[in-house]
Parts: structure tokens; sequence; C-alpha cells
């Protein structure tokens, strides 16, 4: 039996991430030429407006970016200048990461322009629109997390080897 095809327009993951893409660029389209700034190190830099003294794998967990390109960013944006990166008084092996006076200058720059093309977007939307949509992209963010967590356990599990005779139990929830 063929596998079943997946019709792309009305598959809700390539949606959101044509979506995201769409406003990524548009936004970004503000910022790279300007501020010579790429989408991950603008995200870098607004993650840690918002959540000053991250490392880089803190980052990448909190805007679900990948480490390597986050990473990428941060050294860029560190030699820069736009990025500090000091070692935690806690714990001497974690380097936690600041924005500089010349990142925070650019941050103040971008950040209305993105702000703008948010109000621009949801201006198309109702009042009662907004608020459903940003319930509805909050529970479906819960049940993807929950779901991944789930799919992660389950291949873990999947690759535990059994004892001779031992049946594999499924992982508790």
């Amino acid at each position: 039996m063929p596998s079943p095809l997946i019709k792309l327009e009305s598959f809700l993951p390539y949606r959101l991430s044509v979506l995201a893409n769409v406003t990524s660029s548009a936004i970004a389209a503000a910022y790279e030429k300007r501020f010579g700034l790429s989408i991950p190190e603008w995200r870098v830099i607004a993650v840690l407006m918002r959540h000053p003294g991250l490392s880089a794998r803190e980052v990448a967990e909190k805007s679900r970016m990948d480490a390597v390109a986050v990473s990428r960013a941060v050294n860029r944006l560190l030699r820069a200048g736009r990025l500090r990166r000091a070692v935690a008084a806690d714990d001497r092996r974690r380097s936690i990461l600041q924005v500089s006076a010349a990142g925070a200058a650019v941050y103040r720059r971008v950040a209305p322009l993105a702000l703008e093309f948010e109000r621009s977007l949801l201006e198309s939307l109702a009042p009662g629109d907004r608020a459903v949509l940003d319930r509805l992209l909050h529970e479906l963010t819960t049940r993807a997390e929950s779901l991944a967590v789930d799919l992660r356990e389950a291949g873990q599990a999947a690759r535990l080897p059994r004892a001779p005779g031992k049946t594999r139990r499924a992982p508790a929830r």
C-alpha cells in the first residue's frame, strides 16, 4: 500500500512554517542591510534582551533554534561587539551572554520595526480573533511540546535492549 500523500497547502506544520518564514523574512528586510544582522543574530539579541544572562544552549532552548545556528550567531555577535560573554560565577564551565551597549542600540532601532510589522499583520483580524489566535497558538505549542516528549521517550524505549524473554513496556506518561 503506498504511503499517503501530504497536501502541503492544508498541512498545519507546513503552513505554520511558511507563515513564520514569510514573517521573519519581511521583518529581516528592515534590519539585514541596515545593521548587517541575520535572522538568527536578531533572535539571539531579542532573546537576550528579554532574558539576559543565558548561555548559548539556553538561548537555543528558549528560542527553539538549532544549537549550531545559535552558536554561529553568538560568535558573529561577539566579534561585532554586540554581545559580551562572561564566565558564570556558580559554574566556571558555563558562559553567560549579555547584550552589549552596541547590541542594545541595534535592538532599540529594530524592535519598533518588528512590533509595527506585527501590528500591521494582526490588524487584519478582529480583536476577538486575535485573542482566539493567541489562545490557539498557546494550546498548539503546549500540545506539540507534549507530543515531542512522547515521541522522544518512545524512540528511546525502542532502542533499549531487552533481557531475554522479557517484553518491552510502554513508557510511563
